[in-house]
């Protein structure tokens, strides 16, 4: 039977393996920043019609044998061709939000259901040797058109402009994808925390810094110290300038160069974080210590799904009750 795959970049390796006869790598960060539109997402899989390379569908699939023969396609009309297609997501909250994303898409296709089968990934795809022989004993489930639905709501509760209807998908029935939940909290944690207002990560990070860890790479890199998965080494580089760079910082030590550096140059902004020497200010050891508030004093502009989170639309998540509120 002829099987497509699709997943995360690293996805890649299990054409490799042999458990596909083509790979779609899917690498939107919906985790970070602004999500793109609706119309942007529904052109990726339709027909080819003026799209710059790397925002088709057809730009990634593997292999590129005979790749002219349907390169124009809308990705349902090439999925005609294969009689099952795998989702491979592991744990990553991205990856997570990418399998929503993918099954709302197919939503709108009934006659692909049949087709569909998910691979309960409970491991980093990343970090897997592609020679590994367990990769057939995945677990792989059926997708039924309640799943569909599930996935879909999920998916709208992301993109909706506030994170209410996200919160309130974790405590539904989500049985038929294990890792979203988890998944979903890990996001929802990312919210300005009450008595801190800063999220998990940025506390995190933080707590590190005070804990002596004052160099970029282990913060980037090292992710059983940083114990969160969210978001990417670019994007905690992002989050350790807005500790720096606000009126009152929490974090002194970052190299002043990050400040002019062009965003698109990551060689240079690299080894602007690798010149860093971090140490946590009074200020900072008074947020990690809830006895100051980190958005009473800096301003706050960034997105949360579909959310704008700024000082006058701020929604917090509460530890102390597993919630959130404006």
């Amino acid at each position: 039977m002829k099987r497509l795959i699709l997943g995360n970049p690293s996805g890649l390796d299990l054409k490799r393996a042999g458990l596909g006869d083509a790979v779609l790598p899917l690498s939107f960060r919906f985790a970070w920043g602004v999500l793109p539109s609706p119309q942007e997402l529904a052109a990726y899989f339709s027909v080819r019609a003026g799209q710059k390379p790397g925002n088709h569908w057809s730009d990634w699939i593997s292999p590129s044998a005979k790749r002219a023969t349907w390169k124009d396609l809308a990705f349902n009309d090439y999925c005609q061709s294969f009689d099952i297609i795998e989702l491979w997501f592991d744990p990553d909250p991205n990856d997570q939000l990418q399998l929503i994303w993918v099954l709302d898409q197919f939503h709108a296709q009934p006659d692909m259901l049949a087709k569909l089968k998910l691979r309960l990934v409970g491991f980093s795809l990343l970090t897997m040797d592609p020679a590994w022989r367990g990769w057939n004993e995945v677990p792989l489930a059926n997708i039924r058109p309640v799943d569909i639905e599930t996935a879909s709501m999920c998916w709208q509760a992301y993109r909706a402009t506030t994170p209410q209807t996200c919160f309130d998908m974790v405590h539904r029935d989500l049985s038929a994808f294990p890792l979203l939940r988890p998944a979903l909290l890990d996001l929802l944690r990312e919210l300005p925390w009450s008595g801190s207002g800063l999220g998990a990560t940025e506390m995190r990070l933080l707590e590190l810094i005070a804990a002596g860890f004052m160099r970029t790479n282990a913060l980037f890199y090292l992710r059983g110290f940083r114990q969160r998965g969210v978001f990417n080494d670019m994007e905690i580089g992002r989050l350790l300038e807005g500790l720096v760079h606000g009126p009152q910082p929490a974090i002194a030590g970052l190299d002043d160069g990050l400040r002019s550096i062009d965003p698109d140059n990551a060689r240079g902004r690299l080894e602007a974080f690798q010149r860093s020497r971090l140490s946590v200010t009074e200020f900072g050891k008074a947020v990690l210590a809830h006895k100051a508030d980190f958005t009473d004093h800096n301003p706050i502009n960034r997105w949360w799904g579909g959310t704008h989170l700024t000082n006058d639309s701020l929604w917090r998540w509460n530890p102390a009750v597993t919630g959130h509120s404006t």
